[in-house]
Order: structure tokens, then sequence, then C-alpha cells
């Protein structure tokens, strides 16, 4: 059953993330998490990989390398950052971190801030998307924030090829503390089929659904389990 709920969910979060741009990991990690606190943060990554690939290969002439420069310039010391947090805090500190992570996320989505996708403010959220990514595997929302005011293509192929990379140097980063090997591979085998037919299905089937209201019903979800993974850490 547990298992089940797993691949529902991954499902979800794949359909959402190819079609706002992000959303798997901040839909799928506190569920994942309660089911075994494994899945989070290299099987999720996996995941994240696996469709980000198949995002970045769909928008591809959409992509803008120079301007992900920066970005990734960023990421490389959140990645090392995020993934000494790892060191430090323990499973019941992690689900606290995950529920802030979530909500912030939420939060960022909702806020009216007008962002321009400049230098430094590619390499800021290159940085807190790396700290977030590699700890908690939620590192979609600072980098869409600074470019959701560009076009729907340019987002998802720019958000898409950057995690590709994001996602390979959290995972290099995560083996090098002993959080993704074998165990971890082995538990997100089952995870990547439903990541493949939840972008088959979001390909045929977005212009059926409001952008709009995928985004609200993604949020909603998000506030929920992020909630949830707070209250978690009190019980």
């Amino acid at each position: 059953m547990e298992i089940i709920i797993a691949v529902l969910v991954i499902f979800i979060g794949s359909y959402v993330q190819s079609s706002i741009g992000f959303g798997l990991a901040i839909i799928a990690a506190p569920v994942l998490f309660f089911i075994d606190p494994l899945f989070v943060p290299a099987p999720i990554t996996l995941c994240a990989l696996t469709l980000s690939l198949a995002n970045a290969v769909k928008h591809w002439h959409s992509i803008s390398f120079e301007g992900l420069k920066f970005a990734i310039l960023g990421r490389i010391p959140g990645t090392v950052a995020g993934g000494l947090l790892l060191l430090w805090i323990d499973q019941q500190q992690l689900a606290l971190w995950l529920g802030i992570s979530v909500i912030s996320a939420v939060l960022l989505s909702l806020a009216n801030v007008v962002l321009k996708p400049t230098p430094g403010a590619l390499l800021s959220a290159g940085f807190l998307s790396g700290f977030m990514g590699t700890s908690s595997s939620i590192g979609g929302p600072p980098m869409a924030l600074v470019l959701q005011h560009q076009e729907n293509d340019f987002i998802r192929a720019n958000l898409a090829a950057f995690f590709v990379i994001s996602c390979l140097l959290s995972l290099v980063m995560l083996s090098t503390i002993d959080r993704f090997g074998a165990e971890q591979f082995f538990l997100a085998l089952p995870l990547l089929p439903a990541t493949l037919v939840g972008y088959w299905v979001a390909m045929r089937t977005l212009h059926l659904i409001s952008h709009q209201n995928l985004r609200r019903g993604s949020l909603f979800l998000c506030a929920v389990s992020g909630s949830a993974a707070i209250v978690s850490y009190w019980i």
C-alpha cells in the first residue's frame, strides 16, 4: 500500500512540474518522508533528474545557457552547504526543515514580488536552490521566483536545464556524505516509471486544465503536507 501511495504522489508531482516548471519535490517530499525517511532527499532527486531531462529535451530550443551560468555558479557552494546541513541534523529535525522548506516555497510562490533575472539575482537563487535542494530535495522555488515573469516555455526550459545540473551536483554531494548509495537507488527505481508517466500524461492533457487552477491546487497540497511535516516534529 505504501509503495502505491509513493508512486501516486510522484505521478502527481511529475504532472505538476511538467506544467509549471517545478513542484515534484514540494508535493512528494513531505508525504514520502512519512512513508520512509530514506526517500528524502536522494530518491526524490533521482526522480527530479529523470523528469528534468525529459523536459529539457522537450524545450531544448528555449534554453539560455548564458543566463543559467550565474545560477549554476551559485548552486555549487549552496550544494555543499546543504550537504553539510544533513550531517548536522537528525531525522526529526529534517522533518521540521522539510516542512519549513515547503511552507517557504508556498509563500514565495504567492508573494507578489517582481525580480528580474540579473546575474546577482540568479547567483543568489542558485545558492538557495542548492542549499534547499541538497538538504530537502526542494530546490525549485528560488529559481522559479526569479524567472516567474518570463515566457512560459522559457521558464519550463531553463528550470529543467538548471535542475538537470542541480540534481547531478546534489547526488554527487549526497554520495560523499553517505546519503546516496545502493539502498536509495533501489528505493527510487519503482518511482521512475511514475515520473515518466506523469510527464507523458501532462504533455497530452495540460490544454484541458487551467494553468491557474493547477497552480492553486498544487499550492494547497503543498501547504497541507508542509504543515503536517512541521506538526510531526512537535508530536
